[in-house]
């Protein structure tokens, strides 16, 4: 079972790496969102003792509580991150009306 959570936490850090070197600014957003459910999967699978899952009937391990406050957090931060990220994008809609990587102005301009 610690295999199919290492599975998948590699899957969404490959999906959230291919969004964030798009050109589209929602995917990178989507991107920025999807790598961090990768760390919180990755924070998960480092907080249970000896592979074993503790919520299993024959287990009598326990799960350690810093790594399950650390992942409380991340959501919260991840969370006001994907909304400034949006709103930076909206705004960047409405003076640009795109919402490619290519309509953002620079020093060449």
């Amino acid at each position: 079972m610690m295999t199919l959570l290492v599975i998948v936490t590699m899957l969404l850090v490959y999906v959230g790496m291919n969004l964030i070197l798009s050109k589209g600014l929602i995917r990178i957003v989507l991107g920025t969102s999807i790598l961090s459910h990768a760390a919180h999967l990755f924070l998960i699978y480092m907080s249970f003792n000896n592979g074993e899952f503790p919520f299993d009937k024959a287990s009598k391990t326990q799960v350690d509580a810093i790594p399950q406050a650390l992942i409380l957090t991340a959501i919260v931060i991840s969370f006001a991150t994907t909304a400034l990220l949006l709103v930076l994008v909206y705004r960047n809609y409405q003076l640009n009306k795109g919402n490619d990587v290519e309509h953002l102005g620079g020093a060449n301009e």
